[in-house]
């Protein structure tokens, strides 16, 4: 599985408690699935834009090691 940087933004920050950290994941989907299991960001896993590379994402968008996937709640943009 590829390691990608997950950078959090605004209200996902707060509930990170980090601005980033290394996750490994193959798609979007894998890592929102990743970032639900987690009580403090479940609600925002739901519902948040995820960007890669700058660029809106989608849940079958394939990740590639060194990818930086930006997560940004509702309503902060994608």
């Amino acid at each position: 599985m590829p390691a990608v940087t997950v950078r959090y933004w605004a209200g996902a920050q707060r509930a990170a408690g980090r601005e980033t950290e290394t996750l490994a994941a193959d798609t979007v989907g894998d890592l929102r699935e990743l970032l639900a299991a987690r009580p403090e960001l479940a609600r925002i896993a739901a519902v948040a834009s995820f960007l890669v590379g700058g660029r809106h994402a989608v849940d079958p968008t394939t990740l590639a090691d060194g990818d930086e996937v930006d997560v940004l709640p509702p309503f902060a943009g994608g």
